[in-house]
């Protein structure tokens, strides 16, 4: 007789298999300072890939990538300002990404003088024609308080609002000299514009419709006497990098489901080495999400004791801090038959905070696309893990927008019954203070324990989850 509901046989025989010893000293190998923070694109990320596939050999997994491999390799299309680039302001040379920053890759040729506006105001003068200075004012609405990377959210929503209404004036170009709050955020904006902008094939880049130049606030009595003059010569060079998803599979036992999968995903990625913040220039992404990426192993272990009907498939997505760039590729190049993915079960960041809160998103509509799904994880964790699970960063209205920037999000798109389980975000988050150190060990275990379970009860169920709706955005 055919188990059709989602009580059938879901009770995960293996959670032995998931130790805290095993979590803590990969976690501590994989976030550590000798991968550099596993940038997208960089040979630091490659090095942490090829660890990542060791560590699901060594767990029994098999190689589930291109040509008999554990990795699917992608190219990035990066574009950046070139560094021989120069600026100058009344002769004096600026320092680029330490002086100045331009807001996006272009070719510029500029040489001029410069309006200074003492305010949004000043623009019912004729500004045809004429590159601008003035000092960024806060925009409107300000970002809600409290929502992650607020300085930088602060700039570039100023500087859009701004720009917008400087470019219905016919400007030629546009001087932001920085205020309190975006000099306190450049660490983490300055290096966001000097990365530049990361593409893979099927995206579109938008045009530049009016070149946006951050300036230091040291330059702010230069430009308001009245007779700066600028020069730019700026070049825009364009590269492709490989980045790379790794991915393994453990067998199913049921004749008749194990051509299906269950697919279990994170991200091996981070942001690399950067701007110095306290003496720490490595922005290790232990939470974010090396907390996952172990998570997964254990899980593996643990399905590799005991298989399950279906087939399990971990993806541990390359670039995911560039755009998803690892989700969207494998969506659209899976490595096996995309119709056979049953659930995606992803993860992100899920290693901090209160011992026993945790957050399922893509449960609640509009986000929610398969009730039957969201069901199974939770019961999973109404029978293991006991979290206190909230709902409110999956609604529609949440500042934060956080359904939409991980890597589940390419699999809802495409149909795929999908969830999101995480932790949610500390103030550490995208900063060098992301260390293992800070790692709850005890709850990452427990949260491990959940997806497994969750992936136990898909796996054992006959019925595969149901599609309620196809997410959009």
């Amino acid at each position: 007789m055919l188990h059709t509901g989602i009580n059938a046989q879901t009770n995960p025989p293996a959670l032995s298999a998931i130790k805290e010893a095993d979590l803590k000293k990969d976690i501590f190998e994989l976030a550590g300072d000798a991968f550099r923070g596993r940038r997208g694109g960089t040979l630091d990320e490659m090095r942490a890939a090829v660890w990542v596939a060791q560590k699901a050999h060594e767990a029994g997994l098999k190689p589930a990538g291109d040509d008999g491999t554990y990795f699917q390799f992608f190219n990035i299309h990066r574009t950046r300002i070139a560094s021989d680039g120069h600026v100058t302001l009344n002769n004096q040379k600026l320092t680029l990404w330490k002086d100045v920053w331009p807001s996006q890759p272009l070719d510029l040729n500029l040489s001029a003088n410069v309006q200074w506006l003492n305010s949004i105001a000043d623009t019912a003068m004729n500004l045809q024609g004429k590159v601008v200075a003035l000092k960024i004012t806060a925009p409107y609405p300000l970002p809600p308080a409290g929502m992650s990377l607020w300085g930088y959210r602060y700039t570039a929503s100023a500087m859009r609002q701004q720009s917008q209404l400087l470019q219905r004036k016919g400007v030629k170009a546009i001087i932001f000299v920085a205020d309190d709050v975006v000099k306190d955020a450049i660490a983490f904006i300055g290096h966001n514009f000097e990365e530049g902008l990361y593409l893979i094939d099927g995206m579109n880049r938008q045009k530049v419709k009016t070149p946006a130049i951050l300036i230091s606030e040291r330059f702010e009595s230069e430009l308001k006497k009245g007779e700066a003059y600028m020069t730019a010569n700026l070049k825009e060079e364009n590269f492709d990098y490989p980045s790379v998803n790794v991915i393994a599979k453990a067998d199913g036992t049921d004749a008749a489901l194990k051509n299906e999968y269950v697919l279990f995903s994170g991200h091996h990625d981070h942001d690399g080495v950067g701007p110095a913040v306290e003496g720490d220039s490595i922005w290790n992404g232990a939470d974010d999400n090396a907390s996952v990426a172990v998570a997964m192993l254990a899980i593996g272990r643990a399905w590799e004791a005991k298989p399950g009907k279906r087939s399990a498939l971990f993806v541990w997505h390359g670039a995911e801090e560039r755009g998803l760039l690892g989700s969207r590729w494998y969506v659209n190049h899976p490595t096996v038959d995309r119709s056979k993915i049953v659930a995606v079960l992803n993860g992100d960041m899920i290693g901090r905070n209160n011992p026993d809160s945790a957050a399922l998103l893509g449960s609640i509509p509009p986000h929610r696309n398969s009730t039957e799904l969201v069901n199974m994880a939770m019961k999973a964790n109404e029978s293991l893990t006991h979290f206190k699970v909230d709902f409110s960063w999956d609604e529609a209205t949440h500042p934060e927008f956080w359904y939409f920037r991980s890597d589940h999000l390419p699999y809802a798109q495409a149909g795929i019954p999908a969830i999101f389980f995480t932790t949610l975000l500390h103030p550490d988050y995208h900063t060098p203070k992301d260390e293992p150190s800070k790692i709850d060990i005890a709850k990452l275990k427990r949260m491990t324990e959940w997806m497994y379970g969750t992936g136990w009860a898909v796996s054992e169920t006959y019925k595969k989850p149901a599609v309620d709706a196809v997410v959009k955005r």
